[in-house]
Protein backbone atom coordinates (compact mmCIF):
# COMPACT_ATOMS: atom_id res chain seq x y z
CA UNK A 1 0.00 0.00 0.00
CA UNK A 2 1.37 3.34 -0.90
CA UNK A 3 1.54 5.69 2.61
CA UNK A 4 -0.09 8.71 3.23
CA UNK A 5 2.15 11.72 3.63
CA UNK A 6 2.72 11.07 7.22
CA UNK A 7 2.14 8.43 9.59
CA UNK A 8 -1.56 7.61 11.13
CA UNK A 9 -2.55 9.65 13.80
CA UNK A 10 -2.43 8.47 17.48
CA UNK A 11 -6.13 8.14 18.33
CA UNK A 12 -6.30 10.55 20.94
CA UNK A 13 -6.61 12.83 17.91
CA UNK A 14 -10.32 11.97 16.90
CA UNK A 15 -12.94 12.43 18.76
CA UNK A 16 -15.49 9.90 19.70
CA UNK A 17 -17.81 12.17 17.31
CA UNK A 18 -15.41 12.02 14.54
CA UNK A 19 -14.98 7.90 15.47
CA UNK A 20 -19.00 7.81 15.23
CA UNK A 21 -18.75 9.22 11.91
CA UNK A 22 -15.97 6.81 10.35
CA UNK A 23 -18.25 3.91 11.52
CA UNK A 24 -21.18 5.78 10.05
CA UNK A 25 -19.22 6.30 6.82
CA UNK A 26 -17.90 2.40 6.51
CA UNK A 27 -21.14 0.97 6.90
CA UNK A 28 -22.31 3.24 3.77
CA UNK A 29 -19.62 2.14 1.97
CA UNK A 30 -20.72 -1.23 2.67
CA UNK A 31 -23.82 -0.75 0.64
CA UNK A 32 -21.88 -0.04 -2.74
CA UNK A 33 -20.96 -2.43 -5.72
CA UNK A 34 -17.69 -4.38 -5.77
CA UNK A 35 -15.92 -3.52 -8.96
CA UNK A 36 -13.13 -1.32 -10.64
CA UNK A 37 -13.74 0.82 -7.69
CA UNK A 38 -13.11 0.31 -4.28
CA UNK A 39 -16.16 0.62 -1.98
CA UNK A 40 -15.72 3.89 0.05
CA UNK A 41 -17.97 6.25 2.43
CA UNK A 42 -18.25 9.50 3.73
CA UNK A 43 -19.83 11.71 5.91
CA UNK A 44 -20.00 15.40 6.31
CA UNK A 45 -19.77 16.15 10.23
CA UNK A 46 -20.26 19.69 11.36
CA UNK A 47 -18.60 21.84 14.38
CA UNK A 48 -20.65 20.59 16.89
CA UNK A 49 -20.39 17.09 15.98
CA UNK A 50 -23.93 16.17 13.96
CA UNK A 51 -23.55 14.42 10.76
CA UNK A 52 -24.80 16.74 8.16
CA UNK A 53 -24.86 14.26 5.46
CA UNK A 54 -23.91 10.07 4.31
CA UNK A 55 -22.38 9.61 0.63
CA UNK A 56 -21.28 6.12 -0.86
CA UNK A 57 -19.59 5.19 -3.78
CA UNK A 58 -22.08 3.45 -6.13
CA UNK A 59 -19.84 1.82 -8.90
CA UNK A 60 -17.66 3.02 -12.09
CA UNK A 61 -18.79 5.79 -13.83
CA UNK A 62 -20.48 7.38 -10.70
CA UNK A 63 -20.20 10.12 -7.68
CA UNK A 64 -17.78 9.45 -5.46
CA UNK A 65 -18.60 9.17 -2.23
CA UNK A 66 -17.08 12.72 -1.38
CA UNK A 67 -19.10 14.25 -3.93
CA UNK A 68 -22.44 11.76 -2.92
CA UNK A 69 -22.19 13.72 0.52
CA UNK A 70 -21.81 16.90 -0.63
CA UNK A 71 -24.66 16.69 -3.20
CA UNK A 72 -26.84 15.49 0.00
CA UNK A 73 -26.42 18.55 2.31
CA UNK A 74 -29.63 20.16 3.26
CA UNK A 75 -29.44 24.12 1.28
CA UNK A 76 -29.94 25.23 4.94
CA UNK A 77 -26.80 23.93 5.96
CA UNK A 78 -24.60 24.95 2.79
CA UNK A 79 -22.93 28.07 4.73
CA UNK A 80 -21.95 25.21 7.24
CA UNK A 81 -19.77 23.68 5.23
CA UNK A 82 -17.14 26.44 5.75
CA UNK A 83 -16.80 24.80 9.32
CA UNK A 84 -17.53 21.21 8.07
CA UNK A 85 -15.17 18.09 8.74
CA UNK A 86 -15.22 15.63 5.97
CA UNK A 87 -14.83 12.23 7.28
CA UNK A 88 -13.88 9.58 4.51
CA UNK A 89 -13.58 5.88 4.19
CA UNK A 90 -10.23 6.04 1.64
CA UNK A 91 -8.59 9.19 1.30
CA UNK A 92 -9.86 11.30 -1.97
CA UNK A 93 -8.59 10.93 -4.97
CA UNK A 94 -6.55 13.47 -7.00
CA UNK A 95 -7.42 12.02 -10.77
CA UNK A 96 -9.84 13.58 -13.16
CA UNK A 97 -11.26 10.15 -14.89
CA UNK A 98 -14.98 9.45 -15.31
CA UNK A 99 -15.39 12.20 -12.23
CA UNK A 100 -13.87 14.80 -11.15
CA UNK A 101 -11.35 15.07 -8.55
CA UNK A 102 -12.63 14.58 -5.28
CA UNK A 103 -9.87 16.83 -3.71
CA UNK A 104 -10.87 19.36 -6.14
CA UNK A 105 -14.73 19.11 -5.12
CA UNK A 106 -13.37 19.42 -1.38
CA UNK A 107 -11.78 22.75 -1.88
CA UNK A 108 -14.52 23.92 -3.98
CA UNK A 109 -16.64 23.33 -1.48
CA UNK A 110 -14.83 25.44 1.12
CA UNK A 111 -15.11 22.28 3.76
CA UNK A 112 -11.22 23.08 5.65
CA UNK A 113 -10.54 19.36 7.56
CA UNK A 114 -10.56 16.08 6.05
CA UNK A 115 -9.88 12.73 7.78
CA UNK A 116 -9.35 9.43 6.24
CA UNK A 117 -8.72 6.13 7.02
CA UNK A 118 -6.27 4.19 4.39
CA UNK A 119 -4.76 6.09 1.64
CA UNK A 120 -5.52 4.87 -1.71
CA UNK A 121 -2.92 2.69 -3.07
CA UNK A 122 -3.78 3.45 -6.66
CA UNK A 123 -0.89 4.86 -8.28
CA UNK A 124 -3.06 7.23 -10.42
CA UNK A 125 -5.58 8.72 -8.00
CA UNK A 126 -3.04 8.85 -4.83
CA UNK A 127 -2.00 12.13 -3.72
CA UNK A 128 -5.60 13.75 -2.58
CA UNK A 129 -3.87 14.53 1.04
CA UNK A 130 -0.91 16.25 -0.04
CA UNK A 131 -2.74 18.66 -2.30
CA UNK A 132 -5.48 19.07 0.31
CA UNK A 133 -2.19 19.98 2.39
CA UNK A 134 -0.84 22.54 -0.11
CA UNK A 135 -4.29 24.08 -0.50
CA UNK A 136 -4.51 24.60 3.58
CA UNK A 137 -6.49 22.11 4.38
CA UNK A 138 -6.42 20.32 8.03
CA UNK A 139 -5.89 16.61 7.20
CA UNK A 140 -5.69 13.54 9.15
CA UNK A 141 -5.85 9.92 8.56
CA UNK A 142 -5.61 6.08 10.48
CA UNK A 143 -9.12 6.30 12.26
CA UNK A 144 -10.35 2.43 11.99
CA UNK A 145 -7.85 2.34 8.87
CA UNK A 146 -7.93 -1.60 9.24
CA UNK A 147 -11.79 -1.86 8.90
CA UNK A 148 -11.24 0.41 5.78
CA UNK A 149 -8.61 -1.96 4.17
CA UNK A 150 -10.30 -5.06 5.31
CA UNK A 151 -13.37 -3.80 3.58
CA UNK A 152 -11.46 -3.63 -0.04
CA UNK A 153 -8.71 -6.14 1.27
CA UNK A 154 -8.70 -7.57 -2.60
CA UNK A 155 -9.32 -4.39 -4.02
CA UNK A 156 -6.32 -3.08 -2.46
CA UNK A 157 -4.44 -6.69 -3.70
CA UNK A 158 -5.55 -5.86 -7.11
CA UNK A 159 -4.09 -2.73 -7.65
CA UNK A 160 -0.94 -3.51 -5.50
CA UNK A 161 -0.50 -6.64 -8.26
CA UNK A 162 -1.32 -4.06 -11.55
CA UNK A 163 -4.40 -6.21 -12.24
CA UNK A 164 -8.25 -5.83 -12.58
CA UNK A 165 -10.62 -6.83 -10.11
CA UNK A 166 -11.98 -10.14 -10.83
CA UNK A 167 -15.39 -11.18 -10.57
CA UNK A 168 -15.90 -15.41 -11.28
CA UNK A 169 -19.63 -16.19 -12.25
CA UNK A 170 -20.75 -19.40 -12.05
CA UNK A 171 -24.51 -20.45 -12.86
CA UNK A 172 -24.62 -24.04 -11.59
CA UNK A 173 -27.03 -27.01 -10.25
CA UNK A 174 -27.03 -28.11 -6.50
CA UNK A 175 -24.44 -30.67 -7.36
CA UNK A 176 -22.21 -28.30 -8.64
CA UNK A 177 -22.78 -28.80 -12.48
CA UNK A 178 -22.89 -26.16 -15.28
CA UNK A 179 -23.97 -28.30 -18.03
CA UNK A 180 -25.58 -32.31 -18.35
CA UNK A 181 -23.58 -35.36 -20.06
CA UNK A 182 -25.29 -34.03 -23.47
CA UNK A 183 -23.82 -30.65 -22.73
CA UNK A 184 -27.01 -29.00 -22.62
CA UNK A 185 -27.04 -26.18 -19.89
CA UNK A 186 -29.38 -23.28 -21.60
CA UNK A 187 -31.17 -22.47 -19.14
CA UNK A 188 -30.03 -23.75 -15.68
CA UNK A 189 -31.07 -20.85 -13.86
CA UNK A 190 -34.04 -18.80 -13.90
CA UNK A 191 -34.72 -15.46 -15.89
CA UNK A 192 -34.32 -13.68 -12.76
CA UNK A 193 -30.56 -14.90 -11.73
CA UNK A 194 -29.72 -14.39 -15.32
CA UNK A 195 -31.12 -10.39 -15.11
CA UNK A 196 -28.77 -10.22 -12.01
CA UNK A 197 -25.93 -11.70 -13.70
CA UNK A 198 -26.22 -9.21 -16.60
CA UNK A 199 -26.35 -6.44 -14.31
CA UNK A 200 -23.18 -7.49 -13.11
CA UNK A 201 -21.63 -7.55 -16.78
CA UNK A 202 -22.96 -4.25 -17.29
CA UNK A 203 -21.18 -2.41 -14.60
CA UNK A 204 -17.67 -4.99 -15.85
CA UNK A 205 -15.24 -3.74 -18.40
CA UNK A 206 -14.53 -7.12 -19.82
CA UNK A 207 -16.30 -10.62 -20.14
CA UNK A 208 -13.67 -13.40 -20.44
CA UNK A 209 -14.73 -17.24 -21.32
CA UNK A 210 -12.09 -19.63 -23.00
CA UNK A 211 -12.43 -20.82 -26.52
CA UNK A 212 -13.66 -24.38 -25.82
CA UNK A 213 -17.13 -22.41 -24.08
CA UNK A 214 -17.06 -20.34 -26.81
CA UNK A 215 -17.07 -23.19 -29.51
CA UNK A 216 -19.54 -25.34 -28.00
CA UNK A 217 -21.96 -22.54 -26.17
CA UNK A 218 -21.44 -19.48 -28.77
CA UNK A 219 -22.39 -17.38 -26.02
CA UNK A 220 -22.83 -13.46 -27.08
CA UNK A 221 -20.58 -12.24 -23.63
CA UNK A 222 -22.65 -8.72 -24.08
CA UNK A 223 -24.92 -7.10 -21.26
CA UNK A 224 -28.65 -7.31 -21.91
CA UNK A 225 -31.55 -5.63 -20.32
CA UNK A 226 -34.45 -7.87 -18.85
CA UNK A 227 -36.34 -7.19 -22.21
CA UNK A 228 -32.69 -8.77 -24.23
CA UNK A 229 -31.56 -5.36 -25.42
CA UNK A 230 -28.53 -4.27 -24.99
CA UNK A 231 -27.51 -2.07 -22.76
CA UNK A 232 -25.58 1.38 -23.62
CA UNK A 233 -22.01 0.42 -22.31
CA UNK A 234 -21.10 -2.77 -23.68
CA UNK A 235 -18.03 -4.76 -21.58
CA UNK A 236 -14.85 -5.99 -23.78
CA UNK A 237 -15.54 -9.21 -25.06
CA UNK A 238 -12.25 -11.54 -24.49
CA UNK A 239 -11.57 -15.37 -25.70
CA UNK A 240 -9.10 -16.82 -23.89
CA UNK A 241 -7.32 -20.11 -25.49
CA UNK A 242 -4.89 -20.99 -28.45
CA UNK A 243 -8.11 -22.40 -30.69
CA UNK A 244 -8.82 -19.51 -33.14
CA UNK A 245 -12.38 -17.99 -32.86
CA UNK A 246 -14.65 -18.84 -36.06
CA UNK A 247 -15.35 -15.53 -37.75
CA UNK A 248 -18.98 -16.78 -37.60
CA UNK A 249 -18.82 -17.25 -33.20
CA UNK A 250 -21.35 -14.39 -31.80
CA UNK A 251 -18.22 -12.63 -30.00
CA UNK A 252 -17.25 -11.52 -33.22
CA UNK A 253 -20.52 -9.51 -34.93
CA UNK A 254 -19.56 -6.17 -33.20
CA UNK A 255 -16.71 -4.25 -32.37
CA UNK A 256 -15.13 -4.92 -28.98
CA UNK A 257 -13.42 -8.41 -29.12
CA UNK A 258 -10.04 -9.97 -28.29
CA UNK A 259 -8.56 -13.10 -28.05
CA UNK A 260 -5.70 -13.69 -25.81
CA UNK A 261 -3.47 -16.39 -27.55
CA UNK A 262 -2.33 -18.11 -23.95
CA UNK A 263 -3.99 -20.69 -21.13
CA UNK A 264 -2.22 -18.37 -18.45
CA UNK A 265 -4.47 -16.61 -16.33
CA UNK A 266 -1.75 -14.50 -14.46
CA UNK A 267 -0.71 -13.30 -18.37
CA UNK A 268 -4.12 -12.61 -19.32
CA UNK A 269 -4.81 -10.04 -16.28
CA UNK A 270 -1.61 -8.43 -16.70
CA UNK A 271 -1.90 -7.76 -20.78
CA UNK A 272 -6.24 -6.76 -20.04
CA UNK A 273 -4.90 -4.35 -17.12
CA UNK A 274 -2.12 -2.51 -19.75
CA UNK A 275 -5.40 -2.36 -21.91
CA UNK A 276 -7.33 -0.34 -19.52
CA UNK A 277 -10.02 -3.28 -18.41
CA UNK A 278 -10.18 -2.60 -14.43
CA UNK A 279 -12.96 -5.17 -13.99
CA UNK A 280 -12.88 -8.20 -14.97
CA UNK A 281 -15.96 -10.81 -15.24
CA UNK A 282 -14.70 -14.45 -16.07
CA UNK A 283 -17.29 -16.47 -17.65
CA UNK A 284 -15.85 -19.69 -17.71
CA UNK A 285 -15.97 -22.49 -18.43
CA UNK A 286 -14.68 -24.93 -15.98
CA UNK A 287 -11.19 -24.94 -16.89
CA UNK A 288 -10.59 -21.52 -17.30
CA UNK A 289 -12.42 -21.13 -13.81
CA UNK A 290 -9.98 -23.08 -12.16
CA UNK A 291 -7.23 -21.75 -13.94
CA UNK A 292 -7.87 -18.53 -12.41
CA UNK A 293 -8.99 -19.98 -8.78
CA UNK A 294 -5.88 -21.41 -9.03
CA UNK A 295 -3.61 -18.38 -9.45
CA UNK A 296 -5.51 -16.65 -6.57
CA UNK A 297 -6.95 -14.34 -9.04
CA UNK A 298 -10.42 -13.98 -8.09
CA UNK A 299 -11.35 -11.10 -5.65
CA UNK A 300 -15.17 -12.07 -5.80
CA UNK A 301 -17.02 -14.93 -6.73
CA UNK A 302 -20.82 -14.95 -7.38
CA UNK A 303 -22.61 -18.40 -8.04
CA UNK A 304 -26.02 -18.61 -9.01
CA UNK A 305 -27.65 -21.54 -7.58
CA UNK A 306 -30.61 -23.48 -8.79
CA UNK A 307 -32.65 -25.97 -7.08
CA UNK A 308 -31.98 -28.59 -9.87
CA UNK A 309 -29.64 -32.04 -9.67
CA UNK A 310 -27.77 -33.61 -12.22
CA UNK A 311 -25.85 -36.39 -10.55
CA UNK A 312 -23.53 -35.74 -13.44
CA UNK A 313 -22.08 -33.95 -16.09
CA UNK A 314 -19.54 -30.82 -16.60
CA UNK A 315 -18.82 -29.54 -13.00
CA UNK A 316 -18.82 -25.88 -12.21
CA UNK A 317 -14.95 -26.04 -11.50
CA UNK A 318 -12.21 -28.40 -12.70
CA UNK A 319 -9.30 -29.63 -10.68
CA UNK A 320 -7.92 -27.11 -8.86
CA UNK A 321 -4.61 -29.42 -7.86
CA UNK A 322 -6.30 -29.92 -4.21
CA UNK A 323 -5.15 -32.97 -2.75
CA UNK A 324 -6.11 -33.36 0.83
CA UNK A 325 -8.85 -31.08 3.11
CA UNK A 326 -6.43 -28.68 4.40
CA UNK A 327 -5.42 -27.83 1.32
CA UNK A 328 -9.02 -26.32 0.41
CA UNK A 329 -9.57 -22.53 -0.96
CA UNK A 330 -11.49 -20.73 1.44
CA UNK A 331 -13.97 -18.26 1.01
CA UNK A 332 -16.10 -15.56 2.87
CA UNK A 333 -19.58 -14.39 2.38
CA UNK A 334 -19.50 -10.89 1.74
CA UNK A 335 -22.54 -8.91 3.35
CA UNK A 336 -21.51 -6.20 1.50
CA UNK A 337 -23.86 -4.47 -1.29
CA UNK A 338 -27.15 -6.68 -1.61
CA UNK A 339 -26.00 -9.07 0.94
CA UNK A 340 -24.70 -12.68 0.75
CA UNK A 341 -27.22 -14.69 0.02
CA UNK A 342 -30.13 -13.24 -2.24
CA UNK A 343 -33.19 -15.07 -3.35
CA UNK A 344 -33.91 -14.62 -7.13
CA UNK A 345 -36.80 -16.45 -8.11
CA UNK A 346 -36.32 -19.85 -7.41
CA UNK A 347 -32.80 -19.66 -7.50
CA UNK A 348 -30.03 -18.16 -5.06
CA UNK A 349 -27.15 -15.70 -5.35
CA UNK A 350 -23.98 -16.42 -3.49
CA UNK A 351 -21.92 -13.92 -3.06
CA UNK A 352 -17.99 -14.22 -1.34
CA UNK A 353 -14.62 -13.36 -1.56
CA UNK A 354 -11.34 -15.01 -0.94
CA UNK A 355 -10.60 -15.97 2.69
CA UNK A 356 -6.97 -16.58 2.88
CA UNK A 357 -4.06 -16.66 0.59
CA UNK A 358 -0.68 -14.51 -1.04
CA UNK A 359 -3.46 -11.21 -1.02
CA UNK A 360 -4.24 -11.13 2.21
CA UNK A 361 -2.71 -8.38 4.17
CA UNK A 362 -1.76 -8.89 8.22
CA UNK A 363 -4.70 -8.47 10.72
CA UNK A 364 -4.37 -5.86 13.45
CA UNK A 365 -1.40 -6.47 15.79
CA UNK A 366 0.57 -8.47 13.83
Amino acid sequence: MIPAPSGPAPAAEFSAAEEAAMRTALTAAAGGVRGANPLVGAVLLSAAGTVMAVGRHRGAGTAHAEVDALAAVAPHQRDDLATATMVVTLEPCNHTGRTGACSRAILDAGIPRVIFAAADPHQLAAGGAETLRAAGVEVRHGLLEHDAVQLNLRWFAAVRASRPFTTLHLAQTLDGRIAAVDGTSQWITSGPARADSHRIRARADALLAGTGTIRIDNPRLTARHPDGSPTDRQPLRVALGLTPVPDTAAVRQQDGFLQLHTRDAGHAVRELHDRGVRHLMVEGGATVSAAFLAADLIDELVVYQAPTLLGAGMPAVAGLGVDTLTAAQHWTWDDTGDGAVVRLGPDLRLSLYRASGPAALPTEGN
